[in-house]
């Protein structure tokens, strides 16, 4: 895992996946290079964290790739995964925290396993309007951005068909190792899985009911109670209420406000165990000129957050008070 440094700061090397066909909506795959725009490094830098940009991935667009077995363009899918799970587990091994900047939320798949494969004995904090483990059995859709989380899980391997693209993916994460934060849209069949398997659980009506920091504090306890395992966070931007991040393929009324979203990223902050966020699901194709400026403000100032930004102010780097 990454070794904070003084007061929390880290070593974050960046990587950018320019990727849309886990879903239907071309737009995702701007989004890595508008984030970087709008100051996500440099409000990292200033945090106080050694950033270190990776660039964007080169993603091979394949164009004949039919539906198999209710998965929609499965060749694309897995080829661009494994492309990234070689990507994050390259960053980790230099001893770096990782953000991916997504993309659609089925590169999921590909950073969980890249971490995976570097640290092993991680955790997995989705948030999330919704569960995104249907597996192809389930799925309304077809769509992948819908079923990282199936593919992935150990315990649902037994009902996942054999699909080209996927060959190099081995389920390996336990349902145990998984909580969610924020769900509020979750199919019948997602929710018979997060039920067989135990999974924690924490959706809208938990955080209405308990509140954010109680909320916080059960899931990371579920997650690991002796508080030392490595934290992956897999972060679909519409987990936060639409009027706030409105420029997102499935938007969900109800969901985290700006200060429950703060909150959750600056407690992850504080666990100096952060080792990879995914940042998902920003798509400015979708919405007003408005809409798509307040989507990537607000998407930075949230992710900033994991990465040591504070309300009550940083000191900058390198800074001393002018002598009297």
């Amino acid at each position: 895992m990454p070794v904070c440094t003084n007061g929390g700061k880290m070593k974050v090397g960046v990587v950018g996946m320019p990727f849309s066909k886990g879903q239907p909506k071309a737009g995702t795959q701007l989004a890595p290079k508008l984030i970087r725009q709008a100051g996500m490094l440099e409000k990292m830098t200033e945090a106080g964290n050694d950033v270190v940009d990776h660039g964007d991935l080169a993603v091979e667009d394949i164009a004949s790739d039919e539906p198999i077995k209710n998965v929609s363009r499965p060749k694309n899918v897995g080829t661009a995964n494994k492309l990234l799970c070689e990507a994050v587990e390259k960053v980790l091994r230099q001893q770096q925290g990782c953000l991916v900047l997504g993309g659609d939320h089925s590169i999921a798949m590909g950073s969980i396993q890249g971490h995976l494969k570097a640290e092993p004995d991680l955790v997995v904090l989705w948030i999330d309007a919704h569960a995104d483990i249907n597996t192809p059995l389930t799925s309304p859709s077809g769509n992948v951005h819908g079923m990282p989380l199936s593919f992935m899980v150990k315990e649902l391997e037994q009902y996942m068909p054999n699909v080209p693209g996927f060959e190099w993916m081995k389920p390996s994460l336990a349902a145990k190792d998984i909580a969610y934060i924020g769900l509020r849209d979750v199919d019948g069949g997602e929710k018979a899985i997060i039920d067989k398997l135990g999974i924690h659980c924490f959706s809208m009506h938990e955080v209405d009911k308990y509140g954010i920091a109680a909320v916080v504090d059960r899931a990371l306890k579920a997650l690991d109670p002796s508080g030392i395992r490595p934290i992956h966070v897999s972060f679909d931007v519409d987990a936060i209420d639409p009027s706030i991040i409105p420029s997102t393929g499935t938007p969900v009324p109800g969901g985290l406000s700006l200060r429950e979203a703060y909150y959750i990223a600056e407690e992850i902050a504080e666990t100096g165990r952060l080792s990879v966020l995914d940042c998902v699901e920003v798509n400015t194709l979708l919405g007003s000129k408005e809409d798509q400026q307040r989507t990537v403000k607000n998407t930075v100032e949230v992710m900033s957050r994991f990465y040591g930004t504070k309300r009550c102010g940083n000191v900058p780097r390198g800074y001393t008070l002018p002598e009297p």
